[in-house]
């Protein structure tokens, strides 16, 4: 029990109870708390791993909560500010079709196989989070301080993340499908 309750999956669990508290706060409309919130959640983030490696307490618990705690910030985030019409619909429907199709993808190999596949980000995977977590911010950041963010820049923005994060959920596809055929030669391959 003390290998799950270390400092990393504790910051974790801190990063998961915090989205109630930044969906409150953006439903009442108070952005600058809320940015205050999603900012402490990214320091948490980056914390977590850091400390992980550092002190070689990587746990199986951490590697599954520590991405789960990121996508359930992130479509929360999303869902509220597209009903708060602060982000286009679009590029919601985006983030959230392709987190859903990587969990149920994920979950219809374990159940045709009875084998887990290895979950690697991809360098596409990582930047699709980094441009949703800066697409986040970005939004927050202008209605706190308005006029800061050309619209311009922030609609690049948004087509950039909505790309980015399409052809990472089209690439864990096609690692998903490889990785299924394998699983079929080898299995042909025994008998």
């Amino acid at each position: 029990m003390l290998d799950v309750l270390n400092v990393p999956n504790v910051l974790t669990l801190l990063r998961l109870l915090a989205i109630p508290v930044f969906l409150i706060l953006l439903v009442d409309f108070r952005y600058r708390e809320a940015l205050g919130v999603f900012v402490a959640a990214g320091v948490t983030d980056a914390l977590d791993g850091a400390i992980a490696r550092l002190t070689h307490t990587k746990t199986t618990l951490g590697a599954y909560l520590d991405p789960a705690a990121d996508k359930l910030l992130l479509m929360s985030a999303f869902v509220a500010l597209a009903f708060l019409q602060q982000v286009p619909g679009w590029l919601v429907v985006i983030v959230l079709s392709r987190d859903v199709m990587l969990v149920v993808g994920y979950f219809l190999l374990f159940t045709m196989t009875q084998h887990a596949m290895e979950v690697r980000p991809s360098v596409a995977g990582k930047l699709s989070t980094f441009l949703q977590l800066s697409a986040v911010a970005v939004v927050l950041v202008s209605r706190v301080y308005p006029r800061t963010v050309p619209p311009v820049a922030q609609t690049a923005l948004f087509l950039a993340t909505g790309v980015v994060t399409a052809s990472a959920g089209l690439q864990y596809m096609v690692r998903g499908l490889l990785w299924l055929q394998r699983q079929d030669d080898t299995h042909e391959a025994g008998h």
